[in-house]
């Protein structure tokens, strides 16, 4: 779907508008063509907005600049990373300019004694990670688009990935942040040290606000020690349920798995249909999972998870000794995504999270909705912090299949909610979420988020369209009589 930007947006010609942020970044980094539009105005949703110029601004002052500019001017700014979202975050839903932050790609520093590294947001996170390991260091977030994905693009929306159960999620590693806010002020949130409790904690905040109260420019990021051996299962099942007990009976053991990852009889399918793998046949679920440490600690704690598997009815566990072999069984669940492609052009990718005890009923409960509304839905994911990608798989060409499709996720979002879970574990908000915020934050939260976004951003430039609903569905009663919210 394409949405295209009506040129009334605000009261400012085009053309002015290219000279001025010229200007400001140089003729050679801010563009009106159309293939620069087409090719900065799309994300991983598939959906496409058109900006109506695109900038690449070269350190936070140029950014401050084109914010202050488009600030006094109430054109909008959508800040970019690489468009990997998968929420719609950085579609330019009404024009204006489209903030690329590709030119703010340098690693600044890595300090092995401090255990830190100072880095612009444009870098990109796989690279940063080689950088820091051939140091002996660790960067552990880990999203599967880390080969293109940038750390401002983390930052904005809080970004997990593989070893979040072990490791933490992006926040829990950022120490400091360069940030414009939407005025165009520079500010600097945090300090380099591990620990200072000076004031209200404002880098939390703007973390994870998804390019919405701010622009990530700078970030001091906290790095461990680089874990000297890493060991690997795969470990097959007969029923899906075997499967998720497993999981939940690993998570819960001595031993914290550094990922644990499952997949479903579908999911296999496609991975099949992908490329010849060569999973046990009769396999409806495989959970691959990873030990690291000391060697001993790491084969301990590998052979604990094997274990378990067989416990619960593994039919077959394979644990490869040697880095090679475990790289093509990483294989395997990074073709995950793309595989399902192979069953159905379309789908709807959401990304639930549910305390992990809750994994047998939610996957049970998905498999009753994907029955009941006679669609398709493949499961994957993180297994060990109880964050499933559920995605339901339609034919675009066929509207009835997709309305089906779309009230098969509003049901998995019910069931999650009453699981006592979350609608959005890593992906975040943007626009595909928008209207089922309230399903999960209260009235009185929404108020005060609100509040936030119009503190800091009272002419709604930057990033505007994201998160909330276009319009508050908020009742009095919900609001309650707080003077502080509207």
């Amino acid at each position: 779907m394409v949405h295209y930007a009506r040129a009334a947006r605000f009261p400012m010609k085009e053309k002015d508008l290219v000279r001025l942020c010229r200007g400001i970044v140089g003729k050679e980094h801010a563009t009106d063509a159309l293939e620069d539009r087409i090719c900065h105005g799309c994300d991983a949703t598939r959906e496409q907005a058109l900006p109506d110029l695109v900038v690449r601004p070269g350190c936070a002052e140029e950014v401050g600049a084109i914010l202050s500019l488009a600030n006094e001017r109430r054109v909008p700014v959508y800040p970019r990373g690489a468009g990997s979202g998968l929420t719609g975050g950085a579609l330019p839903l009404r024009g204006g300019i489209l903030l690329d932050t590709s030119r703010l790609n340098r690693i600044i520093s890595i300090d092995p004694a401090d255990s830190t590294a100072v880095v612009e947001a444009g870098v990109v996170l796989g690279e940063f990670q080689a950088a820091v390991e051939r140091r002996g260091l660790f960067y552990p977030p880990d999203p599967a688009s880390s080969d293109f994905c940038t750390i401002g693009g983390n930052l904005a929306e809080c970004a997990g990935g593989l070893h979040c159960v072990k490791y933490g999620v992006t926040r829990d590693y950022v120490l400091s942040a360069e940030a414009v806010l939407p005025c165009g002020d520079i500010i600097h949130t945090g300090s380099g040290t591990l620990k200072s409790v000076v004031g209200y904690d404002i880098g939390r905040l703007l973390i994870g606000s998804e390019g919405t109260l701010c622009v990530f420019t700078r970030a001091t990021l906290r790095l461990i020690p680089l874990p000297e051996c890493v060991r690997t299962m795969l470990a097959s099942f007969r029923t899906v349920a075997d499967g998720v007990r497993a999981a939940v009976r690993i998570a819960s053991g001595p031993v914290l798995p550094r990922t644990l990852e499952i997949m479903d009889e579908l999911t296999i399918r496609c991975i099949r249909a992908y490329k010849p793998f060569g999973l046990p046949a009769g396999a409806a679920a495989v959970l691959l999972a990873e030990s690291d440490g000391p060697p001993a600690a790491a084969a301990a704690g590998i052979a604990r998870m094997a274990e378990a598997c067989r416990a619960e009815g593994a039919i077959e566990v394979e644990t490869p000794s040697d880095k090679a072999e475990a790289d093509l069984l990483w294989e395997v669940r990074r073709a995950a995504s793309p595989a399902l492609y192979s069953l159905s052009p379309r789908k709807i990718n959401e990304d639930v999270c549910v305390p992990r005890s809750r994994l047998p009923s939610l996957f049970e409960g998905v498999a009753g909705i994907a029955a009941r509304g006679g669609i398709a839905v493949a499961c994957f994911g993180h297994a060990g912090d109880g964050n499933i990608h559920v995605n339901a798989l339609y034919d675009a060409a066929d509207p009835d299949e997709r309305s089906r499709a779309e009230r098969g996720i509003e049901e998995v979002f019910r069931l999650v909610l009453d699981l006592g879970g979350s609608i959005s574990g890593e992906h975040g908000i943007g626009t595909a979420k928008a209207r089922f915020l309230s399903w999960e934050v209260g009235g009185r939260e929404i108020a005060l988020m609100r509040a936030i976004k119009r503190l800091l951003d009272p002419n709604d430039i930057l990033n505007p369209g994201k998160i909330f609903p276009d319009e508050p569905r908020i009742s009095a009663d919900e609001r309650g009589s707080s003077r502080i919210l509207p």
